[in-house]
């Protein structure tokens, strides 16, 4: 049998996944339904197999890559989980004061592919912080579904907490030039635009389909926008044009990207879910913002 390409799969199986990775299905049901979709010598297995993520061989910066330094810090959030860890990267022969980056997850813990994005940072002349709001019940625990389970335990604006607190530790370091943005994927989408709300010094913010604010909360915003999202994301999609209104109602700088024809996830390089040219753009575009902001 050929190895599956995203062009076999049917659109709704990609929808289907993302039912599921949001915690509106079990695992059950998505078996369930995902059997309806193995027919002309498909199997319910290699279909899990081919959806599902891949941290084997998919990291774009090696932990042991020699552009770099990269650790895992603890850090205090009072007012969030107490003591949290995260991946502190930063470039390994800096010179001068450095511009920082929170790195916020999704909905799982600090997973692989967002050590790789913190990395990624470090590469590109940003320190970088991905703290793991999973580190009070012990820590990402080394898989998605896990990670899922064990998120929905924590209040998420407790979490926001700890990402602020992650904030305030970047911006103190001796190495800190004193501007601290935030990029953040899915929940971390909508930590990025929160803590946009929450810290009206904050550098810069880029949420990848995040969920908006209200409009209350969008009109404090004071921090630069650049907001991404996908193009057959209609779940988190259909909030943008009310969070629009209200950027331009109050005056807030933001620029927004919708890449076309790309699901949900589509920076995630784990998964095929993945687009490696609307990634790409959206990384560069990315990183040119925050150099614009942060340096």
């Amino acid at each position: 049998m050929k190895k599956l390409q995203k062009e076999d799969i049917n659109q709704e199986v990609f929808d289907l996944y993302d039912d599921y990775a949001h915690n509106k299905i079990d695992r059950r049901v998505f078996l369930e339904r995902l059997s309806i979709y193995a027919v002309g010598g498909l199997t319910v297995a290699s279909l899990l197999n081919f959806i599902m993520p891949d941290y084997l061989t998919t990291a774009t910066v090696k932990p042991d890559d020699k552009r770099l330094s990269s650790d895992y810090v603890t850090y205090n959030s009072p007012k969030g989980g107490g003591e949290i860890k995260g991946l502190f990267s930063k470039p390994e022969n800096a010179s001068g004061k450095l511009p920082g980056i929170v790195v916020v997850h999704e909905n799982r813990g600090l997973n692989p592919y967002i050590e790789d994005v913190g990395r990624r940072c470090a590469v590109a002349g940003f320190m970088s912080i991905a703290p793991d709001a999973l580190t009070p019940l012990g820590g990402y625990p080394g898989n998605d579904d896990e990670g899922r389970a064990m998120q929905r335990k924590r209040d998420r604006n407790e979490m926001l907490e700890d990402f602020i607190a992650a904030y305030e530790w970047m911006k103190a370091r001796p190495e800190s030039n004193g501007k601290v943005g935030v990029v953040g994927f899915c929940f971390g989408g909508w930590i990025s635009n929160m803590m946009a709300v929450r810290l009206p010094e904050l550098g810069a913010a880029v949420p990848f389909y995040g969920s908006q604010p209200s409009a209350e909360d969008a009109a404090k915003i004071k921090a630069p926008l650049m907001l991404q999202y996908a193009g057959l994301d209609t779940r988190v999609n259909a909030g943008w044009p009310d969070y629009e209104k209200a950027l331009k109602a109050n005056g807030v700088e933001h620029q927004a990207f919708v890449y076309p024809e790309v699901n949900h996830g589509f920076h995630n390089n784990t998964t095929p879910r993945y687009d490696e040219a609307a990634a790409t753009l959206a990384e560069d575009r990315t990183f040119d913002f925050f150099k614009k902001h942060l340096m």
